[in-house]
Formats: structure tokens, sequence, C-alpha cells
């Protein structure tokens, strides 16, 4: 979508043509929600995200139902959905119950969350950092065994709200672990959204060194001090290609209070279509979407393309 033939599309040196979006808004975003979404909302809405182009969608969480409520519809949700095509839905597995869960389901990609602090660790999975790495060890396994592929998040790559700064050798260290346990791909989750485009090229060029190639890195950033926009521009001239988003920015973390919501995926897209980078998303229907979605969480969206545009159509 264009408005007056806006964004004026103006490429920059060194940037890829395309990125693909992980757009997490029908996972990460409604988890956050203080009452639980209906099930067939949900469906709609992960459809019309496919509609809008997103191939990539994040569709639900195979955690206990007790520590997300929200999400507690996962095996009446994923069969609803089982008709999509062309769009790949990974979901997050906390242990092995919740990849059974899952693989019964049919679920051909999945995630692990892991922390690059101890704190959060302890807070978010109730054990220590290795701890918490043993138990995602045989997970990873037994997926690549059954030949699904493994997205590893990682939490608080550059900031924690009880620690403080994070050193980028702790995680680079659990970014290695996950990658050596068999994860095809890493999210550097700025969890609390502190990061600087500075220590977004420092952490990449860190990680390449410690053998973890760019083409297998995703970014996860919160727009917290307003920084996600820059901080995902640096990844791309980083070589970054995958970016995580969250539909009408919804979005934070339970567990870690100062985290305001995701990169909104419209905002995101707005500032692609701009560089000219490709997405194959229609911001139009995706911003329909977003608004979609409000009326139903009854508040407006917070991310500025968002309100923007849906003006413009009033």
């Amino acid at each position: 979508m264009s408005v007056d033939g806006l964004p004026m599309v103006v490429p920059a040196p060194d940037l890829p043509a395309r990125v693909r979006i992980h757009e997490v808004g029908a996972r990460d975003g409604l988890q956050n929600e203080k009452m639980a979404v209906p099930t067939s909302v949900k469906a709609e809405f992960i459809r019309r995200l496919a509609d809008a182009g997103l191939t990539t969608i994040e569709a639900t969480s195979f955690v206990h139902p007790k520590w997300v409520p929200q999400l507690a519809d996962a095996e009446e949700l994923y069969p609803l959905l089982s008709d999509l095509s062309g769009v790949e839905l990974p979901v997050l597995v906390p242990n092995q119950r919740g990849l059974d869960r899952a693989l019964a389901l049919g679920a051909q990609r999945v995630a692990v969350f892991a922390s690059a602090t101890e704190s959060f660790a302890k807070a978010n999975l109730n054990r220590t950092l290795d701890e918490s790495l043993a138990v995602f060890a045989p997970v990873v396994r037994r997926a690549k065994d059954e030949g699904v592929h493994v997205r590893g998040y990682v939490s608080m790559c550059f900031g924690d709200p009880w620690e403080g700064a994070v050193p980028l050798h702790q995680v680079a260290r659990v970014c290695t672990a996950l990658r050596d346990m068999g994860c095809d791909e890493l999210s550097l989750g700025d969890t609390i959204g502190v990061a600087t485009p500075g220590h977004v090229l420092e952490l990449l060029s860190l990680l390449n060194e410690n053998g973890v190639p760019t083409n297998e890195i995703g970014v996860h950033f919160h727009d917290t001090y307003g920084q996600a926009l820059a901080n995902t521009l640096a990844a791309l001239q980083h070589g970054v290609t995958t970016v995580d988003a969250s539909a009408g920015g919804l979005g934070g973390c339970p567990y870690a209070k100062s985290a305001t919501g995701n990169l909104a995926t419209e905002d995101l897209v707005w500032m692609l279509h701009g560089l000219g980078i490709e997405t194959g998303v229609d911001l139009g229907r995706l911003t329909a979407t977003s608004v979609w979605m409000a009326a139903h969480l009854d508040r407006p969206s917070p991310s500025r393309t968002v309100r923007a545009l849906s003006h413009k159509d009033q």
C-alpha cells in the first residue's frame, strides 16, 4: 500500500534485497493480554495476517496453561489453521511435554526460549541458565530427529532489569550452546528495549567470530526507548534478513515489567518498503488487520503507522 506515493522508495547501499518477517503477534502479542482472546478470533487474526502476505506466523505456545493461560487453547487453535498453504506456523515448546503436544498436531517448526542471564532464567523458567540449557538439549535433539525446524530464542541479549548490562561474551555463550544443540536459527531478543545500534553491531560481529553465521540470526527488538527501528536498520546493514515483529505492536514480556511492546510489523514494513526492500506484505491489509484486532482488544494500536494510515482512511 502507498499513500500518495508514500513512502517514496529510496534504496540505501549494502542492505538485503528481501527481508523475512517473523510475525509474533498471535503468540508473543496475545500472551500478554489480561484476558483470553477467543480461539476463533485468534484463528481469524492469523488468517488475516497470512492474507496480508506474511509467510511466517508464530501461532501459539505449548506451555502449561497455568503459566500462560491466554494460550491454553493451543490444541484447539492449531488444527483450525491446517489448511493455510504457503505459511509456516512455528510454535513455542518449553520442554519435552510441550514438544510432544506440538508434534502430535503435526507442527513442523518449533522454538525454545532461553535466557542470556541468570536472573531472567530463574524468573521465566524457574531454573539456572545452565539448567535451562540442559532441559532444552533433548527437546532440540528430538525435534531434529523428527525433521522439525528449531528456532532458539535468546532473551535479555542487550540488558536485564535485574542485572543491568549483559556482557557480550555471556550472550555469545548461550547462542553457541543453542546452535551446538542443533538450533537452525537464533533470535536475539532485546526484551526490555535498551539496545542501541552500536551494541547490536558489536554483538552480531562477536557471534560471527564465534562461528554463528549471520544467515542463522534473527533479531527481536522492543521499542521501550524508541530504538527498535534504528536497531533493525543496524542489523540489516550487518546482513541480517530475518526480523521479528508484532502486528499492531502487540506484546511485551510478562516476566519483565519494564518491557513494552514489540516492534510493530507495520512500522517495520513502512521502513523496509521505503528502502526498496521486498517483504511480500500488503501494508494496507496488514493495517486493516491490526485495526480489526485492536477493536477486539478494545484499545487503539500503539503502532504509529497503523494510527497514521487508519486516520487517513477516516
